[in-house]
């Protein structure tokens, strides 16, 4: 490719329109590789999800909380020449979770399934131990089936799967093709809770545990390998892949707020933002949520992609409360979750469009498992699943009734939190509308579930010349690695493309 200006050799040029993590990660391949790469972003930060609100114990994490499959993060480094270690501080936590029922029970979560196995018995008897380790094997033994056709695939397809299941058979009556996780986890575990515990890995995806395939179980051995906090917060892994773009040459601009994708004779020529500035570029990387692309949010040129996402179904939302305070009750660890009395009725209410009156709650507990002890006035973020939006523009008064929901029940677990935070410390499915256009407020992109909904979601490649996707709106899917590995494949595509001017 050669500059017809001054007849040198030039680089092919790359705008990546969003620095969530799948931007980033695909902007500092491309920029390792030679490209000129331009990331921009409406946000004053980068990270997308990954971002954070002001306290006054510092800036807290108002995104992903929970970072597992730390080998994806290595290759992400090691593919530039870096090391993980010499960017970001990682740290394992020996706890993944603490557990707590209204009846007073509680189950801590270790990193070390004989200890998990151990709890278990102690908590629901020597049969729940036994069903936990098979779960435990069910699930490794999935999660290594399908880790390479499909989550690090870039074009997973039906036909390679099916190849993988016929390789093993074993694996047909594990996947459990026609139930859902909450009926196939309930007749895994005769206890009840435990069946609610790991049926709420369906919301790491943004689904239902009633409607959301079983095989979606494998999530737990993601968690089960390893669960790490972030040194300085999850947006610092957001920030530290940045940096190290930009000193492999790429530019990063925020406040860039891109108003339309270029294209002409169905290939990209660049974008124009919100001000009218026009960068040109050979290829064009959207990362964010692909319904943008399908309901003409970024010009009518790029409205015939990803026209799935105009009429699937979105996948959860949240309400999340933000804030610094001082704690007094249970012990937490990073990872807390206090769950509802009846999880059916909890999930019968979001697929209504409902706040249930008695919902899940989890918390991180930013300060907790870190290198230091936590102070006196922590940071926390409290997630609430909450359904999408059915219309973009409803008004959102909620901040009241989820504020009576939320801190009257941890009270009731003991928790007490003081100062309680107030409304400017939620974020609704409005507000997420609102920051991520046009997703409306859906935090996972397509709803996961029905047995091929994960077939279903769009791909690096697209119909336009020179226009491919990343992000967690992507394959591989939700999630901090799943979209990280999206800039992967975004980057393989962008790569192994021919580049014509």
């Amino acid at each position: 490719m050669f500059d017809s200006s001054n007849s040198r050799p030039s680089r092919p040029r790359c705008v990546i329109v969003g620095a969530g993590i799948g931007g980033l990660a695909c902007g500092l391949r491309l920029a390792h590789a030679g490209h000129e790469v331009t990331i921009l972003d409406r946000h004053a930060a980068p990270g997308g999800k990954m971002r954070t609100l002001p306290s006054p114990a510092g800036p807290v994490d108002a995104g992903p909380t929970v970072l597992t499959m730390r080998p994806v993060f290595e290759n992400l480094f090691a593919d530039v020449g870096e090391r993980l270690d010499d960017h970001v501080t990682l740290i394992e936590q020996d706890i993944l979770a603490r557990h707590f029922w209204p009846d007073g029970s509680h189950l801590t979560l270790t990193n070390d399934r004989a200890v998990n196995a151990d709890a278990i018995a102690e908590f629901a008897g020597s049969k729940a131990a036994d069903q936990f380790r098979r779960f435990c094997t069910d699930a490794e033994r999935l999660f290594d089936a399908f880790d390479a056709p499909m989550m690090r695939a870039p074009e997973p397809s039906v036909a390679a799967l099916t190849a993988r299941v016929l390789r093993d058979p074993g694996l047909l009556p594990r996947m459990a093709p026609l139930s859902n996780m909450r009926g196939d986890l309930r007749r895994r575990f005769d206890d009840p809770r435990l069946a609610q515990l790991f049926g709420r890995y369906a919301t790491y995806v943004g689904g239902h545990p009633g409607q959301t395939p079983a095989l979606l179980s494998l999530i737990w051995r993601a968690e089960e390998s390893g669960v790490w906090c972030v040194q300085g917060g999850m947006h610092a892994l957001a920030r530290a892949v940045a940096d190290l773009a930009q000193t492999k040459g790429a530019i990063v601009r925020l406040g860039a707020d891109v108003a339309r994708i270029d294209v002409s004779e169905n290939r990209v020529t660049g974008v124009t933002l919100q001000t009218g500035e026009r960068i040109a570029a050979d290829t064009v990387v959207f990362n964010g949520d692909p319904r943008a692309l399908a309901t003409c949010a970024l010009g009518t040129g790029v409205a015939h992609v990803a026209p799935q996402t105009r009429t699937t179904a979105r996948s959860l939302s949240a309400r999340v409360w933000t804030f610094a305070s001082t704690v007094a009750g249970p012990e937490l660890a990073h990872h807390n979750v206090f769950f509802a009395a009846d999880p059916d009725e909890e999930f019968t209410a979001i697929a209504a469009g409902r706040m249930p009156a008695d919902p899940t709650i989890y918390i991180c507990a930013e300060d907790r498992g870190q290198t230091r002890p936590a102070p006196e006035t922590e940071r926390f973020e409290i997630i609430l699943n909450a359904a999408p939006l059915t219309d973009a523009q409803r008004p959102d008064k909620e901040a009241q009734t989820c504020h009576q929901r939320t801190f009257p029940t941890l009270a009731r677990f003991g928790l007490t939190f003081t100062p309680e935070p107030g409304p400017e410390a939620l974020t609704t499915p409005s507000g997420f509308n609102r920051l991520f256009p046009a997703s409306a407020g859906s935090l996972y992109g397509q709803s996961p579930h029905g047995m091929t909904a994960s077939l279903k979601r769009p791909r690096a490649r697209t119909a336009v010349t020179g226009l491919f996707l990343a992000g967690g709106g992507t394959h591989p899917g939700a999630g901090v690695p799943m979209a990280t590995l999206s800039g992967a494949h975004a980057a393989a595509a962008i790569l192994k493309a021919p580049i014509s001017t």
